[in-house]
């Protein structure tokens, strides 16, 4: 659940490899206001940075699926699964504008940092808010058919919706080594599902790789329409435009309360069966998109290559330990060989023409 790409980005590899949940949680200030100027002015300083949050957006991305599954209690969600959707945009929500608090006291109140907005400027943000509010719950109903690691890996499925509508909404180009990342990437996905002690072929059923596959589109859609948004005003300072998107997101996850849970939270209340572990998970996907901001500010895409691949094998391993997780062969050379897409699809951008 992590959104956000910074303003001088228009290389197409850097929008269509980032995890839409992460497109869409960054409050870009938020890092840029509280790192020291000077990072990146030697070496090793440098380094150092790229290594913090290098594990720090492997530890997230990681823990992701794992509290989610970790907050079920036998078997079942003793929460409510849309008013925890509605205190992670809250949270964004609050991200974004202690972030232009801080903009506003070093800086003042611009045109292009200022609340205040025109009805057009607003009228664009309800789509990608209900799209995302769609894919953010079924992230909850899929794991009623994977288990954590199965869905790290079809998670990844994203980044072919997202090339995909680039290449048709955007006509952005796609060289031959992504497309052929692309088939790796599937061909990586079913590997890790191959079940070759049951009866069943694929250890997902079929509505899991449908809900896997819906939520790709449906995040590679939201993701292509939020570009189209940020580039329409580029000198917009992103944290009004997250804070406009986070509010309509918590007016649709409301609504979504009292169609789904309205009884339920008037009976027992808003925060009736939310743990430790539930509040863990709101956090996390909430400073998930802050982690990838600072990639994509202070490191490198490279750096969210490798997090990405490390958090497979991550959150495979500890799934071992806490789920009883069966780490197979079929596993392992699936993850290895989405790793390997993932990493070709980041170096295979097309060349300018000259």
């Amino acid at each position: 659940m992590e959104y956000r790409k910074t303003k001088d980005q228009e290389n197409y590899e850097d929008a269509s490899q980032k995890d839409i949940e992460s497109l869409r949680w960054t409050p870009l200030s938020v890092v840029t206001n509280s790192m020291p100027s000077s990072v990146g002015g030697s070496n090793k300083s440098s380094w150092k940075l790229k290594s913090i949050v290098t594990l720090a957006l492997t530890l997230l991305t990681s823990s992701q699926a794992i509290l989610i599954v970790w907050s079920k209690r036998a078997g079942k969600y003793e929460y409510s699964v849309t008013t925890a959707n509605f205190s992670v945009e809250a949270l964004k929500c609050a991200l974004s504008l202690s972030a232009l608090a801080r903009i506003w006291k070093s800086q003042g109140v611009t045109e292009d940092n200022k609340l205040s907005t025109s009805f057009d400027e607003v009228s664009v943000y309800p789509i990608p808010a209900i799209l995302y509010l769609i894919k953010n719950l079924l992230q909850y109903y899929i794991f009623a058919y994977v288990d954590a690691p199965a869905y790290q890996i079809l998670k990844n499925l994203n980044i072919i919706s997202t090339g995909v509508l680039y290449r048709i909404i955007l006509k952005k180009k796609l060289s031959e080594i992504q497309w052929a990342a692309f088939i790796l990437l599937c061909a990586g996905c079913t590997t890790a599902q191959l079940n070759p002690s049951s009866d069943h072929v694929l250890q997902t059923p079929l509505p899991g790789w449908v809900m896997a596959i819906v939520m790709a589109l449906l995040s590679g859609f939201a993701g292509v329409y939020t570009e189209a948004i940020i580039k329409k005003r580029p000198s917009r300072n992103i944290n009004v435009q997250n804070f406009w998107l986070y509010i309509f997101g918590m007016v649709f996850n409301l609504i979504a309360i009292c169609i789904q849970d309205y009884d339920e939270v008037m009976n027992k209340g808003f925060f009736h069966g939310y743990s430790f572990i539930t509040v863990c998970m709101i956090v996390n996907h909430a400073l998930s998109g802050i982690a990838v901001s600072m990639v994509m500010k202070y490191a490198d895409n490279i750096v969210k290559v490798y997090s990405t691949s490390v958090a497979m094998l991550l959150t495979a391993v500890v799934s071992v330990f806490l789920f009883g997780f069966h780490l197979s062969l079929a596993f392992f050379l699936g993850s290895t060989v989405v790793s390997i897409s993932i990493y070709l699809h980041s170096i295979g951008k097309p060349q300018p023409q000259k």
